[in-house]
């Protein structure tokens, strides 16, 4: 839908792609159970990226500086690989919804899904 993404938006791809990376090297990997814990917890830190996207960042004019750009920038993704990591919206501009919904809401639900499906996964390991 050509929406630019926000610093938040970025860090909740980057915490999306941490959790694929925990739960592929657990499908692979002796010691499954800690990949998922990473997995869960890494899920809360994204739930708790996207609420505060939505009910503090996305109120403000300016995300610039914030922990989402520092972590961004320190890592060196935005430079890295500019296409998937490149701050371009600010986060007032970048408040979009899909069905009504704004999309921190939907990011915010799968990454719930997503720990609550790990959550199950460990105590069946």
């Amino acid at each position: 839908f050509d929406m630019q993404p926000c610093p938040w938006c970025i860090l909740q791809r980057i915490i999306f792609l941490v959790i694929a990376l925990l739960l592929l090297a657990g499908a692979f990997l002796p010691g499954r159970a800690v990949f998922i814990v990473g997995s869960v917890a890494f899920a809360l830190a994204g739930i708790t990226t996207a609420l505060y996207q939505h009910f503090v960042a996305a109120k403000s004019s300016s995300c610039n500086l914030t922990l989402a750009d520092k972590i961004i920038s320190g890592l060196g993704l935005d430079k890295a690989v500019p296409a998937m990591f490149e701050v371009k919206a600010s986060c007032a501009d970048a408040a979009a919804s899909l069905l009504g919904v704004p999309y921190d809401f939907w990011s915010a639900a799968l990454f719930a899904a997503i720990g609550i499906l790990m959550f199950v996964a460990l105590r069946r390991a």
